[in-house]
Protein backbone atom coordinates (compact mmCIF):
# COMPACT_ATOMS: atom_id res chain seq x y z
CA UNK A 1 0.00 0.00 0.00
CA UNK A 2 1.34 3.64 -1.03
CA UNK A 3 1.68 6.12 1.49
CA UNK A 4 -1.46 7.76 2.37
CA UNK A 5 -3.72 5.21 1.14
CA UNK A 6 -6.45 4.01 3.34
CA UNK A 7 -6.07 0.93 5.30
CA UNK A 8 -9.40 -1.14 5.38
CA UNK A 9 -11.81 -0.70 8.16
CA UNK A 10 -10.60 -2.10 11.18
CA UNK A 11 -7.53 -3.56 9.73
CA UNK A 12 -4.48 -3.09 11.65
CA UNK A 13 -2.63 0.55 11.02
CA UNK A 14 -6.82 1.82 10.56
CA UNK A 15 -8.80 4.21 13.18
CA UNK A 16 -10.90 1.32 13.10
CA UNK A 17 -8.30 -0.94 14.20
CA UNK A 18 -7.47 1.99 16.88
CA UNK A 19 -11.00 2.11 18.57
CA UNK A 20 -11.63 -2.17 18.78
CA UNK A 21 -7.95 -2.40 20.81
CA UNK A 22 -8.44 0.39 23.02
CA UNK A 23 -12.23 -1.50 23.49
CA UNK A 24 -10.45 -4.68 24.09
CA UNK A 25 -8.18 -3.15 26.76
CA UNK A 26 -10.75 -1.18 28.31
CA UNK A 27 -12.79 -4.56 28.38
CA UNK A 28 -9.94 -7.15 29.22
CA UNK A 29 -9.24 -4.63 32.10
CA UNK A 30 -12.70 -4.17 33.61
CA UNK A 31 -13.57 -8.19 33.40
CA UNK A 32 -9.75 -8.37 35.26
CA UNK A 33 -10.78 -5.52 37.88
CA UNK A 34 -13.99 -7.14 38.46
CA UNK A 35 -12.57 -10.61 38.95
CA UNK A 36 -9.29 -10.20 41.11
CA UNK A 37 -10.05 -6.76 42.91
CA UNK A 38 -11.02 -8.23 46.57
CA UNK A 39 -12.84 -11.16 45.65
CA UNK A 40 -11.02 -14.94 45.94
CA UNK A 41 -11.29 -16.13 42.13
CA UNK A 42 -8.40 -18.25 42.83
CA UNK A 43 -10.90 -20.70 44.26
CA UNK A 44 -11.80 -21.70 40.70
CA UNK A 45 -10.02 -22.68 38.00
CA UNK A 46 -12.33 -21.02 35.27
CA UNK A 47 -12.06 -17.28 37.23
CA UNK A 48 -8.03 -18.16 37.20
CA UNK A 49 -7.85 -19.16 33.66
CA UNK A 50 -10.30 -15.58 32.97
CA UNK A 51 -7.79 -13.84 35.06
CA UNK A 52 -4.99 -15.15 32.68
CA UNK A 53 -6.51 -14.82 29.80
CA UNK A 54 -7.27 -10.83 30.06
CA UNK A 55 -4.00 -10.31 31.55
CA UNK A 56 -2.70 -11.71 28.06
CA UNK A 57 -5.38 -9.78 26.08
CA UNK A 58 -4.32 -6.41 28.11
CA UNK A 59 -0.77 -6.39 27.07
CA UNK A 60 -1.61 -7.47 23.21
CA UNK A 61 -4.68 -4.83 22.58
CA UNK A 62 -2.04 -2.27 24.12
CA UNK A 63 1.13 -2.97 21.88
CA UNK A 64 -1.44 -3.15 18.97
CA UNK A 65 -3.21 0.32 20.15
CA UNK A 66 0.56 1.63 20.28
CA UNK A 67 0.80 0.51 16.54
CA UNK A 68 -2.69 1.92 15.37
CA UNK A 69 -1.84 5.27 16.89
CA UNK A 70 1.75 5.75 14.72
CA UNK A 71 -0.18 4.35 11.87
CA UNK A 72 -2.98 6.68 12.43
CA UNK A 73 -0.55 9.92 13.09
CA UNK A 74 2.13 9.17 10.05
CA UNK A 75 -0.58 7.88 7.81
CA UNK A 76 0.87 4.66 6.67
CA UNK A 77 -0.97 2.02 7.37
CA UNK A 78 0.91 -1.38 8.16
CA UNK A 79 1.07 -3.55 5.40
CA UNK A 80 3.49 -6.20 5.86
CA UNK A 81 1.88 -9.93 5.16
CA UNK A 82 4.36 -11.74 7.98
CA UNK A 83 3.41 -9.13 10.54
CA UNK A 84 0.02 -9.07 9.45
CA UNK A 85 0.18 -12.67 9.67
CA UNK A 86 1.75 -12.80 13.28
CA UNK A 87 -1.58 -10.04 14.30
CA UNK A 88 -4.05 -12.15 12.55
CA UNK A 89 -2.50 -15.69 14.46
CA UNK A 90 -2.57 -13.91 18.05
CA UNK A 91 -5.92 -12.52 17.25
CA UNK A 92 -7.60 -15.64 16.68
CA UNK A 93 -5.32 -17.74 19.42
CA UNK A 94 -6.78 -14.97 22.22
CA UNK A 95 -10.33 -15.05 20.76
CA UNK A 96 -10.45 -18.58 20.98
CA UNK A 97 -9.40 -18.26 24.70
CA UNK A 98 -11.21 -15.24 25.25
CA UNK A 99 -14.40 -17.37 24.06
CA UNK A 100 -13.38 -20.38 26.59
CA UNK A 101 -12.55 -18.29 29.42
CA UNK A 102 -15.69 -16.20 29.54
CA UNK A 103 -18.08 -19.10 28.42
CA UNK A 104 -16.36 -21.37 31.57
CA UNK A 105 -17.04 -18.39 33.71
CA UNK A 106 -20.37 -18.06 32.88
CA UNK A 107 -21.04 -21.64 33.32
CA UNK A 108 -19.29 -21.96 36.83
CA UNK A 109 -21.42 -18.27 37.70
CA UNK A 110 -24.59 -20.26 36.38
CA UNK A 111 -23.81 -23.19 38.48
CA UNK A 112 -22.77 -21.26 41.94
CA UNK A 113 -26.07 -19.54 41.78
CA UNK A 114 -28.33 -22.49 40.93
CA UNK A 115 -27.65 -23.04 44.46
CA UNK A 116 -29.50 -19.60 45.11
CA UNK A 117 -26.20 -17.74 46.06
CA UNK A 118 -25.28 -19.87 49.39
CA UNK A 119 -22.09 -20.73 46.93
CA UNK A 120 -20.89 -17.21 46.45
CA UNK A 121 -19.53 -16.30 49.73
CA UNK A 122 -18.91 -14.63 51.80
CA UNK A 123 -22.20 -12.51 50.03
CA UNK A 124 -24.06 -13.12 47.34
CA UNK A 125 -22.96 -9.88 45.86
CA UNK A 126 -19.67 -11.50 45.04
CA UNK A 127 -21.51 -13.39 42.24
CA UNK A 128 -23.12 -9.98 40.46
CA UNK A 129 -19.03 -9.27 40.32
CA UNK A 130 -18.21 -12.36 38.65
CA UNK A 131 -21.33 -12.11 36.56
CA UNK A 132 -19.76 -8.50 35.51
CA UNK A 133 -16.51 -10.01 35.34
CA UNK A 134 -17.52 -12.74 32.74
CA UNK A 135 -19.85 -9.86 30.99
CA UNK A 136 -16.91 -7.74 30.05
CA UNK A 137 -14.89 -11.00 28.67
CA UNK A 138 -17.55 -11.52 26.32
CA UNK A 139 -17.38 -7.78 24.96
CA UNK A 140 -13.30 -8.35 25.07
CA UNK A 141 -14.47 -11.41 22.75
CA UNK A 142 -16.39 -9.76 20.56
CA UNK A 143 -13.73 -7.42 19.69
CA UNK A 144 -10.77 -9.33 20.06
CA UNK A 145 -13.10 -11.30 16.78
CA UNK A 146 -14.04 -8.17 14.58
CA UNK A 147 -10.10 -7.56 14.61
CA UNK A 148 -8.92 -10.72 13.69
CA UNK A 149 -11.53 -11.18 10.98
CA UNK A 150 -11.05 -7.49 9.80
CA UNK A 151 -7.49 -8.60 9.12
CA UNK A 152 -7.84 -12.20 7.94
CA UNK A 153 -9.87 -10.18 5.34
CA UNK A 154 -6.70 -7.41 4.98
CA UNK A 155 -4.53 -10.17 4.31
CA UNK A 156 -6.42 -12.45 2.35
CA UNK A 157 -7.14 -9.29 0.09
CA UNK A 158 -3.33 -8.66 0.08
Amino acid sequence: MERGERAGAGAVGSAGSLGLRVGQAVFSSAALMFMSVGVEFFSYTAFCFLVTIMGLVIPWSCTLAMIDVYSVIVGCPLRMPGVMAIVVAGDWVLSILSLAAASSSAAVIDVLLEFHGSHCPPTPRLCERYQLSAMMAFLSWVLTAASSLFNLWCLASR
